[in-house]
């Protein structure tokens, strides 16, 4: 056997044996192992070690370089998890130094978002404040070269990891912009790029505060939400737009509900064997602010966003509105293991207030319908499924996400609007305008401009057909002046384009009255609760 493929051996042993560890703590909760379980445990072990052997001697090609790390890293380890549930996870040095630098809401690099396309590296947008924003570089410029290296052949990852560094060490971009008859140069100093979860916050009509939470993966992504909700002034209502966000850390979620519902109140519960049940209650309290609220949601709202909706929806503090949820209620705890690499396992199932199971059923289902096919995942019949109370008596379902109070259907796409996105039209018709327009520093989307736009889709071969834009033209014209903003005014403004066309959204706005009614009822039925509980005591 070679030495790379005895150190993979090695560490899968090692891996094996902490997850022998944490089941021992499992075990110890529940009862010894018996020497049979043990006995079992290293027979399979050493099975396993026979399995590699062959295979690393007889394979028809060389288990060799990258190789060895790759059976283990991407093949063994993510397989076993698997089977126990599609969320226990496996993080190589690679993705565990990136999800701690997601945690901790930072990095030290340049602060650009980039991506390849038409084998080029495209920035998709600098990040307003960071360094290559106060640079002038804009979204649709193509990285070119970095301290002289050419991009060519290189994917984003590579691009990704030449632009970070030590903070104050400089890097030179040479970039590629259209109507530019030379390519750019900019010298660019590194600096800390906050990484917030909050992307977008403002008022989106008089009194009524909006805020996109994207994730909760930032240790810093309940203080985003507070500090964006103290900056509203009078607030009549908010629309917490939750839709995509995969979830996070649960501390996050915990002290988002810590703000906005009432002293005391249950936020979330943790239910496992291997340690002790946990409830999570508020601690702060919003201070007697009861202003109406509506959490807008979709099949990708997960995990943190649920826990989330759930409490909200629970407390009848908000109206819950979109799609019924993702459906991740499993808990994660991770495990260091070596070499900077760490198991996330599952050790706990989430459970709202009102006793709700979150989790979706995952057993017999492939990861990939499990991921992808969701949507149908639950029965339209929803007798058998669980059924609980909300604190004013609502019905709410489990067993599978959260179920929105009203249902707000997705803008339903077609081949025009497919066929648009999949050539990234807007994204890269919109440098082409600015190009056209020099010096200018405001945009006003009108007919020369959608005309303009019909232009550059046939020069550039993508179909469309008046009755294409008859039938989408709102949808065009917002997506249009995102970007066209985005490069003019910054990524915000781009954003804030959308958020005010985005008819989810606007109706959600509408559903602000109604989550008043809530409130009001819950304050009443607990008013009557005490009063009864009073009575009875004396």
């Amino acid at each position: 056997m070679s030495s790379r493929a005895r150190r993979a051996t090695f560490f899968l042993i090692t891996f094996f044996c902490v997850c022998a560890l944490a089941g021992s703590v499992v075990q110890g909760r529940v009862g010894a192992q018996s020497a049979t379980d043990q006995s079992q445990f290293r027979d399979n072990l050493k099975q396993f070690t026979d399995v590699y052997a062959l295979v690393e001697q007889n394979y028809a090609e060389p288990i060799a370089g990258d190789k060895a790390d790759e059976v283990i890293f991407d093949g063994a380890i993510p397989a076993m998890l698997h089977v126990l549930d599609p969320h226990s996870n496996f993080y190589d040095p690679k993705a565990y130094a990136k999800m701690r630098e997601d945690q901790q809401g930072r990095y030290f690099g340049v602060g650009m978002l980039i991506q390849q396309q038409r084998d080029k590296i495209y920035v998709v947008t600098p990040y307003e404040g960071t360094p290559s924003y106060k640079a002038g570089i804009h979204p649709g410029d193509i990285i070119a070269s970095i301290d002289g290296k050419s991009t060519t052949g290189m994917n984003s990852e590579q691009v990704s990891k030449l632009l970070k560094g030590p903070k104050g060490t400089h890097v030179t971009l040479t970039t590629v912009r259209f109507g530019s008859p030379q390519p750019l140069t900019f010298d660019l100093v590194r600096d800390e790029i906050p990484h917030p979860s909050v992307d977008l916050a403002f008022e989106i009509q008089p009194g009524v505060g909006y805020i996109h939470l994207a994730n909760f993966s930032s240790e810093t992504a309940g203080k985003e939400v507070d500090d964006a909700v103290d900056g509203f002034s009078g607030m009549k209502g908010l629309v917490l737009d939750l839709r995509g966000n995969p979830g996070g850390l649960l501390s996050q979620a915990v002290e988002i509900c810590d703000h906005l519902l009432s002293k005391g109140q249950i936020i979330v519960s943790q239910r496992g064997r291997a340690y002790p049940d946990q409830v999570y209650t508020v601690t702060h309290g919003n201070g007697g602010k009861l202003y109406p609220i509506v959490v807008l949601v979709n099949r990708n709202t997960a995990s943190a966003a649920e826990i989330v909706s759930g409490a909200l929806q629970d407390h009848d503090r908000a109206l819950i509105a979109g799609e019924t949820t993702f459906g991740k209620g499993l808990v994660q705890t991770v495990y260091n293991i070596s070499d900077a690499t760490a198991l996330a396992l599952t050790t706990y199932h989430y459970y709202t207030p009102s006793g709700r199971l979150i989790q979706r059923d995952y057993k017999g289902v492939s990861l990939y319908d499990y991921y992808y096919n969701h949507a149908n995942a639950l029965p339209a019949d929803k007798t058998n499924r669980e059924v609980k109370l909300t604190d004013a008596g609502r019905t709410v379902y489990g067993g599978g996400g959260i179920t929105p109070d009203v249902k707000i259907e997705t803008p339903k796409a077609n081949h025009f609007t497919d066929e648009l996105l999949m050539h990234d039209a807007f994204f890269h018709y919109a440098p082409e305008y600015v190009a056209q327009h020099p010096g200018a520093t405001k945009f006003e989307m009108n007919d020369a401009v959608v005309a303009d736009f019909k232009k550059y889709l046939t020069t550039e071969k993508i179909p469309w057909t008046e009755q294409d834009f008859a039938a989408n033209l709102d949808w065009v014209k917002a997506n249009v002046k995102a970007k066209i903003v985005t490069i003019l005014s910054g990524q915000a403004q781009g954003m804030r384009v959308e958020a005010d066309w985005d008819p989810m959204i606007q109706k959600a706005i509408t559903y602000l009255p109604q989550a008043q009614t809530l409130v009001e009822t819950a304050q009443k039925a607990t008013a009557q609760k005490a009063a009864a509980h009073l009575h009875a005591s004396n």
